[in-house]
């Protein structure tokens, strides 16, 4: 018997098909949904409650967008499958592009629907935990993002959170490590007190001293009253250390002092103060190498890399860019007081193919332009985002694939061929978010043989 509270929506017409997906839902044990007209589909109240919509398109078009929109606006957990007559690669592009999970076609065998809506199933479940973590985790909304990597991110926050460790968090310019302090931050127990931020690199040599660790009046030029610094700031909460390669060698060995002993000595004063700060740090450098060089002390970097987190570049998890534009236009207008403006799905298509060498600070900016710029308009198009037209040409260049070496005692060549072919179909598959019509056309392959490779790889390995 199918089970309600798992519920299939669909819209299709072609009887081989319909039959198809009644025989899968079957065996899955999902409740089905028919409606016979896509505007019947989007006016059932119960829509909400899908975990999964299969819609018949005759083709890609910008009513199919709109669609696809109004299907993610009232159900978006759900995913989206387009089932159409002969799918060619670049409407399988389009669609995917659009927000549909897969594009199956009518000619597609019993297994290959099975597996298409198993997989968006999984991917249902997946987004509903996700909803739920969101609501009993506040901080999650620091990371925005669904990528395999922003997920590792959270996995180390919420082990390490509730700890006093220090955590050293490195990544490019502008990925978003100051965000992922303060997630740390208010994940933990020291969430009600305070957390103080210090960029190391903005901060002027002589005086970065008495702004950690504060001073007494009289203790240099300029002293005229006691002050506090911002460790002491931080006492019982957190203080966030950014640009700490930057951090004079003279004064790496006091901080060193305080991360083993607790305790601060203000400047000009020989009384020490116990302070129970956690230190979270970041940088964009390569530590281990400035240590290499003599220009970082090396017990420094062993004490501040007890948890080491790594925030990826943007352009490593492109599947996050939607979600990302999506939650800057929605965060600007609302500061501006504005109606949110909504990212037309060629916009969202342009941002994923940019390269972004600044990473997440530097799509925030190009959003904000856009929404600035877009005047009264609901909806931004691709001319309102500023991209350097070589940057975004490079990122859509063919994939260079390196030659391997040959080792000294040679190698088995089929292995190897086996080997290399499996690595690029997994990865393809990771950048594609298991899309198999997306994976494919990344490799300008027919869908039918990826899948057909795919299982002569798992036959081998078995």
């Amino acid at each position: 018997m199918a089970n309600l509270n798992r519920q299939l929506f669909l819209c299709v017409s072609d009887p081989k098909s319909l039959s198809q997906i009644k025989s899968v839902a079957d065996e899955l044990g999902i409740g089905l949904v028919l409606e016979l007209s896509p505007e019947a589909l989007l006016h059932n109240a119960s829509l909400s409650q899908a975990d999964s919509i299969i819609i018949e398109f005759s083709e890609f078009s910008s009513d199919a967008s709109l669609f696809m929109d109004s299907c993610r606006s009232k159900a978006p957990e759900a995913p989206v499958i387009a089932l159409l007559n002969k799918v060619s690669s670049s409407d399988a592009v389009r669609f995917s592009r659009s927000g549909a999970f897969e594009c199956l076609d009518t000619l597609s065998s019993t297994d290959e629907v099975f597996n298409a809506i198993e997989l968006a199933y999984a991917q249902a479940a997946r987004n509903r935990a996700a909803r739920s973590a969101l609501s009993s985790e506040p901080w999650r909304r620091h990371l925005v993002g669904k990528s395999t990597s922003i997920e590792q991110v959270t996995k180390i926050i919420r082990l390490v959170a509730s700890r006093r460790c220090t955590v050293l968090i490195s990544g490019e310019t502008g990925t978003g490590k100051e965000m992922a302090a303060k997630a740390i931050h208010m994940a933990s127990d020291r969430a009600r007190r305070p957390m103080v931020s210090v960029n190391c690199s903005a901060i002027p040599e002589n005086l970065i001293e008495a702004e950690l660790f504060g001073h007494i009046k009289g203790a240099y030029t300029g002293a005229v009253n006691n002050r506090v610094g911002r460790f002491e700031q931080a006492h019982g909460g957190t203080i966030f250390l950014d640009e700490i390669a930057d951090l004079p060698f003279d004064l790496q060995s006091k901080l060193l002092r305080v991360l083993q002993e607790k305790e601060i000595q203000r400047l000009g004063s020989s009384e020490t103060v116990k302070v129970d700060v956690r230190v979270i740090a970041a940088t964009n450098a390569n530590l281990l190498t400035l240590v290499q060089q003599g220009r970082f002390r090396e017990d420094l970097y062993y004490r501040l890399n007890v948890v080491p987190i790594h925030m990826p570049a943007l352009r490593e998890r492109a599947c996050d860019i939607p979600l990302l534009a999506a939650h800057f236009a929605h965060k600007i207008c609302e500061a501006e007081r504005m109606e949110v403006k909504e990212i037309g799905t060629e916009a969202l298509a342009a941002l994923a193919a940019y390269s972004w060498p600044g990473n997440v600070r530097q799509l925030e900016n190009v959003v904000e332009h856009a929404v600035v710029m877009s005047g009264d308009r609901g909806a931004l198009y691709p001319s309102d985002f500023v991209l350097p037209r070589s940057t975004a040409e490079a990122a859509a260049s063919p994939i260079s694939v390196p030659a391997g070496r040959l080792p000294d005692e040679g190698l088995d060549f089929t292995e190897a061929l086996r080997q290399f072919e499996r690595a690029i179909l997994q990865q393809a598959l990771s950048r594609a978010q298991g899309n198999k019509t997306l994976a494919a056309d990344m490799l300008r392959l027919p869908r039918t043989t990826l899948i057909h490779k795919l299982r002569v790889l798992d036959q081998v390995a078995a």
